[in-house]
């Protein structure tokens, strides 16, 4: 007759050889599914990311309109311009004004100069973003350079514009109206010249080096 302690042991022993393996296949599905779902997040995770920005202002990313706003009011609001290069970016690039300032809802227009003083094309595209952030999603583009990329040929200096206004809501908003100056800062850094700017850049190196 069994003791009490035998019965104990018998109960921590597995009840059939097939337990353990089939245990250890289900825990590998469980892995394996964990690391799939946590691919599919992190690839969905930039565009999502940069999609709730645009929506909700967060981290101060601007909105776009289609067009200049029905409502002007008369309280006026300042906004400054701020430029930099990434590390790597050879061009020079700064704002055309220090600062304005404009009615709420009435469309400002500002410039921004670049200049490229190598002896190369080089393309650029701007990232931006406002601060304080949550003016962010009551700042509105309706034109801007920075919707492109942009390419400097050696030597060339170029004005670039951007025109915009500051949504009216921002009055009735709970943190963003108590916001008096708004800053909006572009940043610069290199990227890949078009198939054709890049096509036209060979050519003129290989014709000086053949020469």
């Amino acid at each position: 007759m069994a003791t009490d302690n035998e019965n104990e042991k018998g109960a921590d022993m597995p009840r059939t050889r097939g337990e353990r393996p089939k245990s250890m296949r289900k825990t590998v599905l469980q892995l394996v599914g964990v690391v799939v779902t946590m691919g599919a997040l992190a690839w969905a995770s930039v565009p999502f990311y940069d999609w709730f920005c645009r929506v909700t202002g967060f981290g101060g990313v601007t909105g776009v309109a289609q067009g200049d706003s029905d409502v002007i009011l008369d309280e006026t609001i300042k906004v400054r311009f701020d430029g930099s290069l990434s590390r790597d970016m050879a061009w020079s690039f700064k704002p055309m004004q220090v600062e304005m300032e404009v009615r709420i809802g009435e469309t400002g227009l500002a410039f921004y100069e670049a200049y490229n003083p190598t002896d190369r094309p080089i393309a650029g595209q701007a990232s931006y973003n406002v601060t304080p952030y949550e003016a962010g999603g009551f700042f509105e583009k309706i034109e801007c350079f920075c919707f492109t990329e942009q390419v400097l040929q050696p030597g060339e200096r170029v004005e670039m514009p951007v025109t915009f206004f500051v949504d009216p809501e921002i009055v009735n908003d709970r943190d963003a109206k108590y916001t008096h100056t708004i800053t909006l800062s572009y940043t610069f850094y290199e990227i890949d010249l078009p198939e054709q700017q890049a096509a036209l850049a060979n050519d003129a190196e290989t014709g000086r080096t053949v020469n």
